[in-house]
């Protein structure tokens, strides 16, 4: 654990360095170790800062530990930087994958349950009710649009509200990807304009799964290829979700996101450095 955590810590800091990022040299406790927290507090605490910050302190890996006010004013600050952490991130795994294929999906993620939309203070509008098909129940809450790679690592992401589609999240997603790259989806990305202007503009082949009445089917043999390729995203998701604590705490939307971002970001370090 301790040389996850330390392996954490120096990918951490080396990225914000390759982004150009600038703190402030008065600190005492630095910003990549204030990310490193909240990465392994979603890697080992189910997301709970406040533990991380205990067994980091007590373990003497960071002794100047901010308290919790502190830290999280901190953190918040580190949102945006964050962000571009994994933009970069993305960007270098992209550019090193042998494989052309990528995998496009969305997955809910619940700010509370249905009974206790009334008493929910983080959002308070019908554009975060959504709907889950696979199991015919509504949700209240975030959809995450994830890209990975074909080896089942996270480059791209975007959150949305629980009520919009797939079709909107593929507009939402930059896409920044190698020419002749192909992008497999299941039929709810379904949308002939958006895969003419890919192919056409950036060289970039959606591979949607057709559904019964489409105007463009595929034969057997590719419709198989389709369903067997995009198939272990799910595995993706089981994977970030299996970390999750039964609820998700936090006081605000963006501490809501910034939880969210820090769970996609632990996979993506794992999975392509950490053995």
């Amino acid at each position: 654990m301790i040389t996850e955590i330390i392996a954490i810590y120096a990918i951490t800091d080396d990225l914000l360095k390759a982004i150009g990022h600038q703190e402030d040299c008065r600190v005492q406790m630095n910003d990549a170790e204030v990310i490193t927290t909240a990465l392994v507090a979603a890697r080992f605490f189910g997301g709970n800062h406040c533990l991380s910050q205990q067994y980091l302190k007590e373990h003497g890996l960071m002794p100047k530990m901010l308290d919790k006010s502190r830290f999280n004013r901190r953190l918040h600050r580190l949102f945006l930087p964050l962000l571009d952490v994994f933009d970069y991130l993305g960007s270098v795994l992209k550019s090193l994958s042998p494989a052309t294929e990528y995998l496009l999906d969305s997955f809910p993620v619940s700010i509370c349950d249905n009974i206790r939309i009334p008493r929910v203070r983080l959002v308070r509008s019908e554009d975060y009710r959504g709907y889950i098909a696979s199991k015919k129940r509504y949700f209240y809450g975030i959809r995450v649009q994830l890209l990975a790679t074909s080896a089942g690592i996270p480059v791209e992401f975007a959150f949305l509200p629980g009520e919009a589609n797939d079709v909107r999240g593929l507009n939402a997603l930059p896409l920044s990807l190698p020419e002749n790259a192909e992008v497999y989806g299941d039929a709810a990305y379904t949308n002939y304009q958006a895969e003419d202007d890919l192919r056409d503009t950036d060289s970039i082949v959606l591979q949607i799964a057709r559904k019964r009445n489409s105007t463009r089917p595929d034969s057997p043999t590719l419709a198989y290829i389709k369903q067997t390729t995009r198939h272990p995203i799910e595995t993706v998701f089981s994977q970030i979700t299996l970390r999750f604590p039964k609820s998700i705490h936090a006081v605000t939307l963006d501490g809501f996101l910034l939880k969210l971002a820090t769970f996609i970001l632990t996979l993506t370090l794992e999975t392509a450095f950490i053995p």
